[in-house]
């Protein structure tokens, strides 16, 4: 029942596990920093590497006196972006852009400034890079975390998997003592974990409010994290479950005495509750940010983290049960129960140290793509608590091998020191428990550095592709005066940017519509009816533009009397110019991944002779088994590789290339020649027969290359124009009747 329970509430946390694009840095920015413009731009926008709290993420525009032109805060189409709307006028000079983005995934908050120039560059002005060091209250407060969740989890599983085979008796109990001490460690962990649950936020409502402790509890500033913000949909998630779990240990021994089995049951499923708790960390973490199979990322840390929180949280509890337990015993009757102890457990953490060793590599390479990534605070973090976990593991194998003299003489460790000298050491460590004592402690040395390792903002990656200025160009048709820009301008969502004046004001007074168009690919987007965002500015956005090539981009301009003046830009679409958040895995990720998978079937190689054991195979049965596996892994791979071509030859079917390609821009100058040809070559087709208004109702759909046909050899009743016409008069004809199409 509580295992169900337990399973049903991380079903509940998996909603949490969204994947984001890693902790707190910028992936593209517009305008680049230091860059300087000839024309002021029409918006700045920085895209990050993970999504942002839109209620406590802000962007300000600030003149080189200091004070604050406009504001602005995270776009409400992408989480990921903060974007702020110029004025107009914007005189020539400096500019400092103020960023402060709250990350979604961890709760933290980085403040930075950019510079960017218009007209010409001035000197004595810079930005300020990001703080990247950790916040020590922070760290503190993790690392209590951490420790409580540890204890959750190693204790209860200590209980059962080390203690009750141990030591207990034929009721499968334990003595009272031991059970005494167990309950007083699992106590603690819990009031820990509270004290530092709500450090923990109003540390978080002093980092998004920049506020110190007075004006957070003055305020009652933590109420709104509590409410708005991911980092506190995960806090009271946390908060009922640590309260679940008080009333489970005050249940298990309350009915002790009526319902032994009821309460053996409770100390059973207590390690799935405290692994959820460390599943929990992994919400408001690093790897709920990686830009490297995000869901893998988090399976392999929260992995990583169970192995630590057995070996820590199961080393500290035996190490304050062994007192009471072994009080009472003496001589061989003593080392006996401590042997079998130590052994059942260094035999249980001896594979899960090397899953965790194998865990923490992948981890690593999440956040190291070069080895200068190495050299920043989170590289330097990672050293410390390696260089704090090194002596933990030759101590762990030191123990490892003094309760098992034979390997010492296998490996021939006996040469390295005096044989006396080395076995009297290395037994009365064991027999005493006092290595042990002195693991515990080197452990939770390394469990500070640990969450400095977290509070710590993650580098960023050299491999990002330098800062592209957005595509940008101007034109002037008829009175109107047109500045267009696509950004960011590469494959993906994109913003489109349409700044309209005539007689040197901003044209207010007109419609806007917009059109992008590919023409090697035949393809056309609908048109889009662009927003005035301000006097002047006409905005829209979507993902038309999906892959790199060639791109035109229509804006028809719709004046109150009904006239449109048609713009048309061309574009080159580079996959540079793309906002990447996600990068792929390569080989060095896949060998380690191969490693980990191999170690978890080893770990579970007694299981499965259990298993293998139970159906009772034979030589026969068992190949059979292995060929009907091979053959559904083939059939799976095939079936796959199927699915992807037929989807391949559909949508080929849907958008094959056109067999002949627009190859004239439909400008207003377009639009004009066009008109006069039709007018003089396609007398037929201004009438308003059936196939004629038949004809002009499919322009929403029709390919260019689909008119282009009809103009050469007519459709249904429709002849074709009349006339000797090129290539370039066709298309021009085909550019105008497209402007029959209704918006």
């Amino acid at each position: 029942m509580i295992r169900r329970f337990i399973l049903l509430c991380m079903l509940s946390f998996a909603v949490w596990l969204i994947p984001t694009s890693a902790h707190g840095y910028v992936v593209r920015a517009i305008p680049a920093d230091r860059s300087t413009l000839e024309r002021p731009p029409t918006r700045l926008q920085y895209w990050f590497s993970e999504d942002l709290e839109p209620r406590f993420s802000e962007i300000n525009l600030r003149d080189q006196s200091g004070e604050i032109i406009a504001s602005g805060s995270v776009d409400s189409r992408n989480r990921a972006l903060l974007a702020l709307r110029v004025p107009p006028g914007l005189a020539d000079g400096a500019y400092i852009v103020e960023l402060r983005p709250a990350f979604a995934s961890d709760g933290h908050v980085i403040a930075e400034s950019r510079v960017f120039f218009v007209g010409e560059e001035v000197g004595g002005v810079a930005g300020q890079a990001a703080d990247d060091r950790a916040i020590p209250l922070e760290a503190l407060w993790r690392a209590a975390l951490n420790l409580a969740n540890f204890l959750i989890f190693g204790a209860p599983l200590l209980y059962s998997a080390v203690l009750l085979p141990a030591w207990g008796d034929a009721a499968g109990g334990l003595p009272a003592r031991v059970r005494r001490r167990l309950l007083d460690c699992l106590i603690g962990a819990v009031v820990l974990a509270i004290l530092a649950n709500f450090v923990a936020l109003l540390q978080q409502s002093m980092v998004f409010f920049n506020a110190d402790l007075a004006q957070v509890i003055r305020q009652n500033l933590w109420g709104v994290v509590l409410i708005g913000s991911r980092f506190g949909d995960v806090w009271i998630f946390r908060t009922l479950l640590l309260i679940f779990s008080a009333l489970l240990i005050f249940a298990s021994e309350y009915y002790r005495p009526l319902l032994p089995r009821l309460a053996n049951g409770i100390w059973r499923g207590m390690p799935w509750l405290g692994a959820l708790f460390i599943g929990l960390t992994m919400v408001t973490s690093h790897a709920a940010g990686s830009t490297l199979m995000p869901w893998l990322a988090i399976a392999v840390d929260w992995l990583h983290a169970l192995a630590a929180a057995f070996w820590l949280g199961g080393s500290l509890a035996l190490t304050l049960v062994l007192p009471p337990a072994l009080a009472p015993l003496e001589g061989e009757q003593r080392r006996s129960a401590l042997r079998a102890v130590m052994l059942r457990f260094s035999r249980l953490v001896t594979p899960l140290i090397a899953l965790m060793i194998v865990s923490g590599i992948y981890n690593a390479l999440n956040f190291f793509v070069t080895p200068a990534d190495l050299g920043s605070s989170y590289g330097r973090a990672l050293g410390i608590k390696l260089l704090m976990i090194a002596p933990v593991l030759i101590l762990g194998g030191w123990q490892h091998v003094a309760l098992r003299p034979h390997l010492a003489e296998r490996m021939n460790l006996a040469s390295a020191l005096p044989p006396r000298t080395l076995r009297a050491g290395m037994n009365r460590a064991a027999a005493t428990g006092q290595a042990l004592r002195l693991e515990v402690w080197l452990m939770a040395a390394a469990l500070i550095a640990v969450a400095w390792l977290s509070a710590t903002p993650v580098p960023e990656p050299a491999s990002l592709p330098a800062d592209i200025e957005a595509p940008q160009l101007s034109q002037t048709v008829g009175d109107y005066t047109i500045t267009a820009a696509v950004i960011p301008g590469g494959p993906g969502v994109n913003t489109y940017d349409t700044v309209i004046s005539r007689g040197g004001a901003p044209a207010e007074d007109v419609t806007v519509y917009l059109q992008l168009v590919n023409p090697s690919g035949g393809i056309r987007s609908q048109w889009h009816l662009a927003e005035q965002a301000e006097a002047g500015l006409y905005v829209a956005a979507g993902d038309d533009i999906d892959e790199a090539g060639q791109w035109w981009s229509l804006v028809d301009i719709v004046a109150d009397n009904g006239d449109v003046t048609r713009a048309a830009a061309e574009w080159r679409i580079s996959d540079s110019a793309a906002v990447q958040q996600t990068r792929p895995p390569n080989i060095i990720h896949f060998a380690v991944l191969l490693l980990l998978f191999a170690l978890i079937a080893t770990s579970l190689q007694a299981r499965t002779r259990h298993l293998v054991s139970a159906l009772n195979m034979t030589p026969a049965s068992g190949l059979l088994a292995l060929g009907a596996l091979a053959v559904s892994l083939g059939v799976m791979v095939f079936g796959a590789a199927m699915i992807g071509e037929q989807q391949r030859q559909y949508e080929a079917t849907l958008n094959p290339p056109p067999e002949q390609v627009n190859t004239v821009l439909p400008d207003s100058a377009s639009l004009a020649r066009g008109e006069a040809l039709y007018r003089a070559h396609c007398l037929v087709w201004q009438g308003q027969s059936a196939d004629f208004r038949a004809l002009r109702n499919r322009l929403g759909s029709a390919r260019d290359d689909f008119l282009y046909g009809v103009l050469l050899g007519g459709w249904r009743d429709l002849p074709a124009c009349e006339g000797e016409l090129s290539d370039a008069q066709r298309w021009d004809i085909v550019n105008y009747f497209r402007t029959f199409e209704g918006r």
